[in-house]
Formats: structure tokens, C-alpha cells, sequence
């Protein structure tokens, strides 16, 4: 893997010049962005996406002849955290590279600025017991245990809403 270099300051706003064919790169940027924050499957991991977020996957211009180079996928960081990750660059690519499926991204570029990320919702609680316990018994035709208490948790929680 290449050696990545941090460049302190905000983001360059570079464009998409050079980027492969959208028929190439399909949801590339989009997947790429959920690994490095790490949503879903296999991430770069908590620690480092807490501190940073993914800004873009910028595809090097194709020449002719020539295979097509990967992406760099730049990353905003909180200024403290940027030697961290910058350390922790080859796990970085290595596991957005194993979460997309193919070598996309070749480097990392690091631009130290306050994240802009914006609130998760909270995740809903989990259904009324007693409220469970009801549907439960009007589920008598399903024999499987767990089934049955699956689908009992999933009534109370759409009866709730």
C-alpha cells in the first residue's frame, strides 16, 4: 500500500474529475462512506470512525494502456486524532477494501476539520412486557417458541406506534 500523507486545513473541494464511468463505480463512494464510518458489515472500526467521517472517493484520471489506479478516499478528521489515524491507514484501506469486495481505494488523504456529523435518532425501546405477554397468547397456532416470541415483540412494538 502506498504511504498516506495528513494535509492539515478544510476541505479542498475538489470535484469528481477523472472518476470512473457511473456504471463502473455503481455505489462505490456511497459503500466506501458506510465502511470508513462504519455502518454495517465489516468498518474501520469505532475508535477511528467516533473521530472522522468520510468526504469522498476521488478516482485518479484513466490513461490509456494503463490499468485504472484506485480511488483515494478522503477522510475529515478531528485535528487531535489525525496522527492516529493516519497511523492506522492500512487497516483503514484494508477493511473498507475487504468491505467493498475489490481494491477501491488505494490511499488515504486526511483533512483536519470539526466533523459535521449530525445527531443519530435514538433507537426505539424495546416493547411493553405485559403488552408481549398478550399477543403471545393469541398466538397459539404457532408452534416454534421463538417464532412465537418474535412475532409477539414485533405486535407490541407496532401496536405501540
Amino acid at each position: 500500500m502506498p504511504a498516506t500523507r495528513g494535509t492539515a486545513g478544510l476541505d479542498d473541494g475538489g470535484d469528481w474529475r477523472g472518476e470512473k464511468p457511473c456504471e463502473e463505480r455503481d455505489d462505490a463512494p456511497e459503500q466506501a462512506s458506510r465502511a470508513s464510518r462504519g455502518d454495517g458489515g465489516l468498518h474501520a472500526g469505532a475508535d477511528v470512525a467516533a473521530h472522522s467521517e468520510p468526504l469522498k472517493l476521488q478516482w485518479p484520471r484513466p490513461v490509456e494502456g494503463r490499468p485504472q489506479e484506485p480511488a483515494t478516499l478522503v477522510l475529515r478528521v478531528e485535528g487531535p486524532m489525525a496522527l492516529e489515524i493516519q497511523h492506522k491507514s492500512d487497516v483503514i484501506l484494508e477493511r473498507v477494501n475487504r468491505f467493498l469486495g475489490w481494491s477501491a481505494v488505494g490511499r488515504l488523504a486526511l483533512r483536519q476539520a470539526p466533523l459535521s456529523r449530525r445527531d443519530r435518532p435514538k433507537p426505539p425501546s424495546p416493547p411493553d412486557p405485559e403488552a408481549v405477554a398478550r399477543i403471545a397468547e393469541t398466538l397459539d397456532a404457532v408452534e416454534d417458541e421463538q417464532l412465537r416470541a418474535a412475532l409477539a415483540r414485533l405486535g407490541a412494538a407496532i401496536k405501540r406506534n
